[in-house]
Order: C-alpha cells, then structure tokens, then sequence
C-alpha cells in the first residue's frame, strides 16, 4: 500500500528526514519533513492545462499552523483557527519568493503548494522546514520547477556561526538570517541583524549556502526514486512578422516616451503609443479582434521591457534621467500632526510615506499566541498602501501579504535600535503611503525612525532604508540605486537593505533570474550602503536627534518598584483599591507580579498624585515621623491608631498626655483623628506611638483616605 521513500541531511548539528510515499498521495507531490519532533507536510498540486488569458504564472503558497501540533486549543471564544496570522503570512512569502523565479516563462499553468505544520517542538521553528518540503514536493510533481532549493536559518553568537539556531539561541545572536539557494547561487535572503556590517551579512549567506548544499543533493536523490515524468512544456510560438510590425510601429516613439521622468505623464504617454500601434494593426470589428489586442499588448509590453533594459546597460540612463547610483530628491518633515504623538513625512522622488508613532501603555500589549511563541509584543510598525497612492480606483480591504511583508520588514529594521531593558511603553507606528513609485517599504523605515525622534524615544541611531535593483543580460550587469516601480517591474532583483550609520539591521532580497553570485552581492551591499548614508545626511538635516519632551497629547510615565508582599495593598480585594486611584486620578496604572508598577498619564497632577497614593499606601513607618492617625479602638492600657493603611501603632495611656490619665477615653475616642509621632519600632515591628510628644506638631504624613 505504501512504497515509502526517505532520505536525511545534517544541517547545522541537527539531522532533517524527508520522507513521501505515505501521507497525502493523490497530490501531485507530497513530503513530509522532520526536525526533531517538528514536522511539516508540504505537497504540491500542478493543473494539467495552462489558464488561458493571463499574462503571470499562477501560482499559490498557503503556509498553515493548527494549534494541535503544539498540543494547544485555540484561545478566545471561537475554538478553531481563523484568518491567517502574521506568521502564516510571513512563511507563505517567503517560500513563494525563491520557488515562483525557477519556473520557466511562459508557464501558465496553476501551481498550489500548501504546507500544512502537523507537529512543533519549542526548539525547531517549522518555517524553514516547510520551505525545503515546497522544493522537495515540486520536484516530485513532474513540473518544470528549476529546483531544487533549500532554505536555511543562520545566526551569530560570540562571534561562531549557528545553523538552524533554536529559540534560545535566537535570542543571543547578533544577527537572523533566512536564506534560499539553489547549489550555484543564492535566490532569497530575508533578515537582519544589530547593525552588522556587510562583511558579516555575506560572510553569514555565504555559510548558509554551504551548509544547505546536502540538502540540495539529498532532495535529487529523492527526485530521483520517486518523481513522476516531467511535463512538456509548450511555448507560445513566435510572431516574428508582429514583433517586427510593431516594432516599426512604435520603437521611437516608445523609445521617447520610457525617458518622460515623470510617472504619470511617461504612463499616459505610452499608453497613447500602445493606442495608436493597436489601431494601426488591429481591424475594428474582427472576430478575432480581443485575440489581436491582446497579441499586440503583449508583444508591446515585451518591446517596452527591452528598450528599458537596453537603455539602462547601454546607456547607463534610467526612465527618469538619473545615473545608476543616483538617489532621486529626498524631503524630510517631523512634526506634522499636532494630535499625533509622533509624526514624519518621507519624500523621496514620487514616492511619499506619512508616519505617525502612538505610544501606549501597557494594557495595549499585544497578545501573540502561536506555535512557537506565547507572550506579549510591546512594538508594532503597520504598513498601509491605499489605492490612490498609485492613481488606481480599487476597494479599500484589509492588509494583504504584500502590506503585511512590507510592514514586518520595516519594523525588524527599527526594532534594533529600539529603547532595551524596562522600557515602559507601548509603541506602535502606522505608515500610510501616498505616492508610490519605488521602494515604499524603505520610506517607510525613513519616515519610522524620524517619527520616533518627533515622539522623544530615544533610538540608539536613525534607520535608512534603500532598494537595490539589478539588470543582467548577455554578460551586462548593472546595479541601480534607489529603484523605481518601473525598475523593479522589468529588472531581475529587488535587494531592500536597511540600517544605521554602523550597519545593517535588515535585508530583503528577491531575485527573478536564477541567482546572485558572490561578486555581485557584495558591489550591491557596497551601492546599498553608499546610498544609504547618502539618506541618512538628509534625514539629519530634518531632525538630529529626539525631541527633548514628549507631546504634551502623549503618556507620561513613573516607575516604581515595590515588595512583591505589597502588591496585594495596592491591588485591593477584588481590584477595589486600584480601581479607586484610576478613578481618583484618572491616570493608568499597570502592577507587575514582580512588583513593578508603571503609572501613565498626560496630565501631570494626576501622575504625581496617583504616584503619592501608591507611595503612601505601600510605605513603612519610620521612628521620629509624625502622622495624621485615626483611633481604631479603645483599651485600658492606651488606643490604637492607624497611620497607615493597614498599619496601627500602639499610643500608651502614659504617652496620652504630660499628666498623668485616668482613662482612655478622657482623652480619645474612637475615630478621632490625630497628630502622633512614632517614638520606636520593637524587633517585632511592633509600632510605638506618642500623642504628647507631637503636641504643637504638623503632620509629615497626612493619610490618603481610601474605600474599605
């Protein structure tokens, strides 16, 4: 029933099985891959007929983790899994990346891959895992995937390399690194670092890639067992004599048009010459008449492309008139939003981004519950690209994949230069884009680290991001700077670097030709962090450092620690105390279990009076202070008074008066209140006060009268 097939490689000091035969055997392609008791099934499904009518290769990556192979329910109130987490989302993109280059062009046909996580152990993150099944099922399916690839985690601890690093290990590492290869070249790099250099950054892709080539062969020793024929591929046939008519029809004018700088108007203009090339070749009213137009867009497109390409390695020029390594115009603004906490405008070419920083308090924690973490996250950056930022009419929805990527690669770039250790706020950053042509994700990062300065954090240094585009071809290679949405569209890579002065703090690389060698890595880290320092110059010129004070609409916090026994004063029965002193103050306070209170307000009466009520509650009596006490109870030998909430000392019927007292009650009374001084504290912390001694005295502790 079963012919099972497995093989193994080592990667790092850990052993990865990649097993198919068993589960999952109607799939085109199906594996499953273990790491220690983390294992993943991917598979991999193929049509068997292209889809007629589009122009991209359509193909589909669901990453998806069930709670179950953590040995978890669901929490909240719905107990199955719903829309994706971020996760999800992350490890689907970055499996999509590195596989969807490696099919040929022209191949149309769908291509689903779905990894499905059916057991995850603490130490070994399933991602990684599910991006080598990806490669592993596609090389069984008998498409014409380009594989195989393997990915790889990487990171760095005292200065000695770690292979596929554990949770643990992660948190001690200088660096984060997810890199995809084929056994010649890398094709997908995602990451970041605490401002590493770029030395660091190619030597760690350069280990990786080593340490994934046992990996690469074991998957075409598996191929080779159990992979079923290749498909043929049918390539659209060439129409030289439509290539060639519009080719005369439209090269020079196109040739004019690709070099307007502006986007709108270089767009509107070859639209006019795709117009016109149409009508001069297309008969109006031609049964096949949609069938020409789209022959025509197509070959038009292409003829675009390669004008592009050529006036680039040629001529060194870009559509907008700059030089290879040119930055286009950068305009920096903080301070925008009066309402804002924080706020910055980013321009860069026609690219603009508007970044606002709220801080929060602690109770706006975010709450991550998935395989492999539970806890809280106290810093968020989300990324929103609306469609009028590119001139389209298209619905409003929720963030997608690319929405979400680009917002998690901009706060791994900030992240690393957050504020470290107690750091008592809740940040988070929403970047809006409004103009985009290039590198929106980069702007965003701008527009973060100068909004964070407005707010008054202070990061350890400003951030910068850039995106590096590569044309290569017939032995030509150009790297650009700074590329525009054109660039990226027709060219082969997109490499987003960020970081400070010192280094970089994330990397994103996507390559649409079948790899980056060694050499051009580097020349385009080098490019990258030229321009890099080039955007931070500017970005000084607007604001060098952080605002001194923060918005006068913003939080303020104090901080105080306390004895873990007193928490329960503050807290109260049932909440009863601490809800009083919010109520009182109108200030948010959020108590720790190790006794950390952090108080917040915007006003700061409120902060300093919430601050004196927590103080007066959790104080100890000290000996020659003076009280305002209120008499608990009446006894023959003196009375009781409360100077503290929950603390009484013991006046003495001989510490009543000068003279000599009959009675208690000659003198007190309960509920009385009165002015004691502490004249001592026995060993058993037993109080001693004295009525007489404070005689003529004012209180150096007056009581904060709270509910019983």
């Amino acid at each position: 029933m079963f012919n099972i097939q497995s093989v193994s490689a080592q990667l790092g000091n850990k052993t990865i099985h990649i097993e198919t035969g068993k589960l999952a055997k109607q799939a085109g392609g199906s594996v499953t891959v273990r790491c220690g008791d983390t294992i993943v099934l991917v598979t991999a499904v193929v049509a068997t007929k292209a889809r007629v009518g589009i122009d991209f290769f359509p193909l589909t990556v669901d990453y998806v983790e069930k709670t179950y192979a953590a040995g978890k329910i669901p929490g909240g109130f719905f107990k199955r899994e719903g829309r994706p987490t971020e996760k999800e989302v992350l490890t689907s993109r970055f499996i999509d990346r590195p596989i969807r280059p490696l099919f040929p062009d022209h191949f149309q046909n769908d291509v689903q891959v779905t990894a499905l996580v059916l057991s995850a152990d603490p130490e070994n993150d399933p991602d990684v895992l599910a991006m080598v099944g990806a490669s592993a099922a596609l090389m069984l399916t008998g498409a014409p995937f380009q594989g195989p690839i393997a990915g790889c985690r990487i990171g760095r601890i005292n200065g000695d390399w770690v292979l596929n690093p554990s949770a643990a290990q992660l948190e001690k590492s200088e660096l984060e690194m997810i890199v995809a290869a084929t056994k010649d070249a890398i094709v997908m790099v995602e990451g970041g670092g605490d401002e590493v250099s770029e030395e660091v950054m190619i030597e760690a892709i350069l280990k990786a890639h080593q340490a994934m080539q046992p990996l690469l062969q074991v998957q075409v020793e598996l191929a080779s067992r159990a992979a079923k024929a290749k498909m043929e591929v049918v390539l659209p046939e060439v129409n030289q004599p439509l290539i060639d008519q519009v080719k005369q029809l439209a090269e020079q004018k196109l040739a004019v048009a690709i070099r307007i700088p502006e986007k709108q108007k270089r767009y509107q203009s070859m639209d006019e010459v795709k117009a016109e090339t149409i009508k001069a070749i297309v008969t109006e009213g031609a049964e096949d008449e949609e069938t020409k137009k789209a022959e025509v867009k197509a070959v038009f497109e292409d003829l675009k492309r390669t004008l592009v390409r050529e006036m680039i390695l040629k001529d060194n020029l870009r559509v907008d008139g700059r030089n290879l390594q040119q930055i286009r115009p950068i305009i920096c603004e903080a301070g925008l939003l009066p309402r804002a906490h924080g706020s910055a405008l980013f321009t860069r070419g026609e690219t603009q981004a508007i970044v606002a920083t709220t801080l929060g308090t602690e109770d706006d924690l975010q709450i991550i519950d998935t395989l492999m973490f539970n806890g809280h996250k106290n810093f968020m950056l989300h990324y929103n690209f609306p469609p009028f930022s590119v001139g389209e009419v298209r619905n409003m929805r929720s963030p997608g994949r690319r929405e979400i990527g680009h917002g998690a690669l901009a706060e791994r770039a900030i992240r690393k230069v957050m504020p470290k250790g107690d750091f008592p706020y809740t940040i988070r950053i929403v970047a809006e884009i409004l103009e985009s042509n290039g590198s929106s994700s980069m702007a965003t990062v701008c527009g973060a680290s100068l909004s964070l300065m407005d707010a008054g954090i202070q990061i350890k240094a400003p951030v910068a991001g850039i995106a590096m585009g590569l044309i290569q071809e017939e032995g030509k290679t150009a790297i650009l700077s700074d590329i525009l949405g054109d660039e990226d569209h027709l060219g082969d890579m997109d490499f987003k670097v960020a970081g400070t002065t010192q280094g970089i703090t994330a990397i994103q690389m996507d390559i649409k030709i079948q790899g980056l060698t060694h050499d051009l890595l580097k020349q385009a880290l080098e490019q990258a962090r030229v321009g890099r320092l080039h955007i931070l110059s500017k970005m000084d010129e607007a604001l060098t450092t952080h605002r001194k004070e923060l918005s006068p609409y913003a939080p303020r916090v104090e901080t105080l620690k306390i004895p873990k026994d007193r928490i329960r004063e503050v807290i109260g029965t049932g909440g009863k105390v601490i809800r009083w002193i919010i109520e009182e103050t109108g200030a948010k306070i959020d108590v720790n279990d190790e006794g950390l209170i952090n108080i917040y307000s915007s006003d700061g009466e409120a902060l300093a009076k919430a601050k004196q009520i927590i103080q007066f509650i959790v104080a100890d009596p000290e000996e020659g202070k003076t009280y305002l006490g209120r008499v608990q109870k009446i006894m023959d030998f003196g009375a009781f008074v409360e100077i503290l909430p929950g603390t009484d000392g013991l006046v003495h019927i001989s510490q009543l008066a000068d003279r000599r007292v009959e009675r208690v009650t000659d003198i007190l009374k309960e509920g009385d209140e009165v002015v004691v001084k502490c004249i001592g504290i026995d060993r058993d912390g037993k109080i001693k006060l004295s009525l007489k001694e404070a005689v003529g005295l004012v209180a150096d502790i007056v009581p904060i009268r709270m509910p019983r």
